[in-house]
């Protein structure tokens, strides 16, 4: 079977595991980043919509991670192998309702500073 055919079979998961796609989708992620920082410094985010389902996601999410402070994030809350597996399964009830639902994105550990080296995790 070519390389080509069993493409189909590999996660995403797994190829986050891979230093170049993480790299493609951290450069992807700061294009959109750029975008929307952009958005949410020009209209009042109150008003903004991004998706069609932006109540929903929202709602959702705060079912999940109620307890999350999203002011000011922790990377551990993030990044630990318990936090992930509550992330994935979230992300995955998207799946065919947003688009690109599974990318990476960059995120501001602190709201209310720019996105800088210090202030930036690349959530996956």
């Amino acid at each position: 079977m070519s390389k080509l055919n069993r493409i189909g079979d590999v996660t995403a998961f797994s190829l986050s595991l891979q230093p170049n796609i993480e790299m493609i989708w951290a450069m992807k992620a700061y294009q959109h980043a750029e975008v929307y920082f952009n958005l949410i410094s020009s209209v009042d985010p109150k008003f903004l919509k991004l998706t069609k389902v932006d109540d929903q996601i929202y709602a959702e999410f705060r079912k999940s991670f109620g307890d999350l402070k999203i002011d000011m994030l922790d990377p551990e809350e993030l990044k630990s192998e318990p936090a992930k597996a509550k992330w994935r399964p979230f992300c995955m009830q998207f799946d065919g309702v947003v688009e690109d639902f599974n990318y990476g994105t960059l995120l501001r550990l602190d709201c209310t500073k720019d996105y800088t080296e210090e202030n930036t995790i690349f959530g996956e």
